[in-house]
This record gives structure tokens, C-alpha cells and sequence, in this order.
């Protein structure tokens, strides 16, 4: 029986200086999942690409962009249609900084730009009281840090939804939807050195703002905690599937013996 793919939503493209440095954003989260590309479904809706039926899959990943919620850009609006869809079945999901906004959106929350201003760097996030309860925060530590750039946020979530962790900046820094629907601002598959460029390629803007670029550039550092939790989430989400797959093949094993 063939297993349904893992479904990577692409909802932008890096500037051409960090692509050609660093590749597109489907090979980095193939290398942060350590799967081969062939084994992830990318569908690039920014270009206009057709999301299959949530039944489809055995999850999504709904990723990054350097467009904005509030744009309401048609293929946006399209992505947020399948979410509402894909939640109606409870399909895994896991959005990162615009799927993360995109998700609260569709669900009825608020996105819009963050009134304090762009979060950008590797920043400490903090779980909130009771957050290591939920099953893909049990072995989390309370605090970590995280890869950041976005100057949109959720400003009010949807109803029924639990904020899980927050930065000094930005109060929804994880937020759950349902039992397996999760989203973060902060960037799992960032490498340090990714989050430099990024860093770099604000340059000019940073410093028009007063931050410190150096000491930007000299606190970025290896952020593991996110990378393992995208890492929970994918074993889960395909867990089941390859539960039910093995349970087929030891049921066509004993039918085979018994016709032999």
C-alpha cells in the first residue's frame, strides 16, 4: 500500500541573494527533516499551484514567505480555504511564520503588522505555564532559543486556540488549533547560517531602525529545540500511516501463507 506524502506548502521564495547562496526553501526544509526531496510533496501555491484534497496526504507543513497575510494575495486566500478544509478532518498541520499567520487567519483570528515594530535574529522563546503538557512540547525545555524574521503577527487568535510560548517581542510565539493543527512564528529550519543572511540582507533597514547590526550578527547561534519540534511533529503526523501500513502487510503476509 502506498503511504501519502508529506505535504511541504510553499508560500514564497528567498531573494535571489540568500537562494543562490543557500537554495530554495523546500531543500531547507528537506535537509531539516532529513528527507530526500522525491519524499515531500512541494506544492508552490505562490506560483499558482494546485493544492491536492486534504485526504490526500498525511500532512502539511505550511512555510515561510516574504509577502503578507494582510496582502490578501489570491493564492493566500486559495491556501486559506484548504486549511479551514484540511482542519474539518484534522489533518496534521504545522505552520512557520506565514503558515503560522496564515493559520490563525483562516481560522478566524487577526494578523496584522506588529506594533513594536520587526523581530529578527536568534531570540530566547519561553513555554507558557503548563505548555510541556501538550504532546509535542512534553520534552521541550521551558526556555530556548529561535530564528526570527517577521513584521507581521497574530494580534488576536481564533477562538478556541492556546497560546503555548512567547518571546519579549511577540506573545504568540506557538500556538495550537486543535488537537493536530500547531503553528510557531520562530523559523525551525533556519541553520545559524541562514539566519545571518537574512540578518545581512536587512542590513541597511536595521540600522535606519538603531538596531546593532553586530551584535545582531554576534548573538545568532545554533537553535535545535525549534528543528526537533518540526521533527515531532512529521514522526507523528506520518506515525499513523506507517502504523496502519505495517498492520496491512502483516494481514497480506498471513493471507499469502495461508493460500501457499
Amino acid at each position: 500500500m502506498a503511504l501519502k506524502p508529506l505535504l511541504l506548502i510553499q508560500a514564497g521564495t528567498p531573494p535571489d541573494d540568500i537562494r543562490n547562496a543557500h537554495g530554495d526553501l523546500s531543500l531547507w526544509f528537506s535537509v531539516a527533516l532529513d528527507r530526500h526531496a522525491e519524499a515531500i510533496q512541494v506544492v508552490r501555491v505562490f506560483e499558482g499551484e494546485r493544492l491536492p484534497a486534504p485526504e490526500a496526504v498525511a500532512g502539511a507543513i505550511i512555510i515561510g514567505s516574504w509577502d503578507m497575510v494582510t496582502d490578501r494575495l489570491p493564492w493566500s486566500e486559495t491556501t486559506a480555504r484548504w486549511i479551514r478544509q484540511a482542519m474539518a478532518i484534522e489533518l496534521p498541520i504545522f505552520g512557520v511564520c506565514y503558515g503560522h499567520q496564515l493559520m490563525a487567519d483562516a481560522l478566524g483570528g487577526q494578523v496584522d503588522y506588529h506594533p513594536g515594530g520587526r523581530e529578527i535574529g536568534t531570540q530566547t522563546v519561553r513555554l507558557h505555564a503548563g505548555a510541556q503538557l501538550d504532546p509535542l512540547l512534553n520534552v521541550v525545555p521551558a526556555e530556548f532559543p529561535a530564528h526570527l524574521t517577521h513584521m507581521q503577527t497574530v494580534i488576536a487568535l481564533p477562538a478556541g486556540a492556546q497560546v503555548l510560548a512567547a518571546s519579549d517581542h511577540d506573545p504568540h510565539q506557538i500556538v495550537r488549533y486543535g488537537r493536530n493543527a500547531i503553528s510557531t512564528q520562530f523559523h525551525p529550519e533556519f541553520t545559524p547560517d541562514i539566519c545571518a543572511a537574512v540578518i545581512r540582507l536587512r542590513a541597511d533597514v536595521l540600522v535606519r531602525e538603531g538596531r546593532d547590526l553586530d551584535a545582531l550578527l554576534a548573538s545568532v547561534e545554533d537553535a535545535p529545540v525549534p528543528l526537533g519540534l518540526l521533527r515531532r511533529f512529521v514522526k507523528q503526523a506520518m506515525s499513523s500511516q506507517d502504523a496502519f501500513a505495517n498492520t496491512q502487510s502483516i494481514f497480506f503476509e498471513k493471507e499469502i501463507r495461508c493460500l501457499t
